[in-house]
């Protein structure tokens, strides 16, 4: 079974416990106090990592596609943190002890990720996946990259998994992802973790899971899936981008059970929290 060692010295690897990343995305609506809100909840649930978006209306989109859309630039700059923000919320997480991280768009932004919050891992969207030159300076940095597949096709995928490979890097964590918020569950083909596996059996294989409920976490789990990442939110009902499709506190606290049920059944003797922690909470 392959696995890797994270900046924090966590091992990711496939049938171990899944690493489980609350991924924040907009959930926030560009208010730092509820994104430590959010920090506070997910490390009380049990999850291991806070994921933000680094992207900023320069980064994001292009001018044309400004130029067509207006109104996308008003909501990427209502919805993003600023580098010192984004600062602020890696020390808040270091200091009650969860892992922060974030998705960069340039290579400014990575710089940052690694050098300012000691981030564990860099992930690469889904959208960069065929953005070879992004790819290769990523790589060079020679730390754990999470590359998510959405809208890849075979090809793509190992394509992109060469460019990094290339660059000496060989500490890669890659996800099958459905890039449909929410998917119809008939379009997740969750064996495609096997075929992923298979194809990579030395990279660990995860899920970056865009349905709602817990019960496509819990398959890939079964799968073996190496990391496990959900979209998160304080309250699903608000209006937002991706918002009312994330996951609230009590669900992804029963997301934390099942999973050390699977590992229960499944003979993996590490839990994510203890059983009397998860009881008090």
């Amino acid at each position: 079974m392959s696995k890797i060692v994270l900046r924090d010295g966590k091992t990711v690897g496939d049938y171990y416990l899944p690493y489980i990343v609350a991924e924040i995305n907009t959930s926030h609506f560009g208010d730092i106090g509820i994104a430590k809100k959010m920090i506070d909840a997910a490390k009380a649930i049990g999850c291991n990592c806070v994921k933000f978006q680094s992207w900023s209306s320069e980064t994001l989109y292009s001018k044309t596609y400004y130029d067509d859309n207006p109104i996308a630039k008003r909501f990427v700059e209502k919805f993003s943190f600023s580098e010192n923000e984004l600062s602020e919320l890696a020390q808040y997480c270091a200091e009650i002890k969860i892992a922060f991280a974030s998705t960069p768009y340039s290579s400014k932004e990575v710089d940052f990720l690694i050098n300012e919050t000691n981030a564990p891992f860099i992930k690469v969207a889904s959208m960069d996946l065929t953005n070879y030159p992004f790819l290769e300076y990523i790589g060079k940095k020679n730390i754990p990259i999470v590359l998510s597949t959405g809208m890849g096709d075979a090809k793509e995928i190992e394509t992109a998994v060469d460019y990094i490979q290339n660059t000496g890097n060989n500490k890669i964590i890659i996800l099958h992802c459905v890039s449909i918020y929410p998917p119809e569950n008939s379009t997740l083909n969750l064996n495609n973790i096997i075929g992923l596996r298979k194809k990579f059996p030395e990279y660990p294989i995860g899920f970056s899971d865009h349905s709602i409920g817990t019960e496509m976490a819990i398959s890939a789990v079964a799968l073996g899936s190496a990391l496990i990442e959900k979209h998160f939110t304080l309250n699903k009902n608000k209006i937002g981008m991706d918002n009312q499709m994330a996951t609230e506190p009590d669900e992804m606290r029963q997301l934390i059970k099942q999973i050390n049920n699977v590992q229960i059944a499944m003979g993996v003797e590490e839990r994510c929290v203890l059983d009397a922690e998860l009881e008090q909470r």
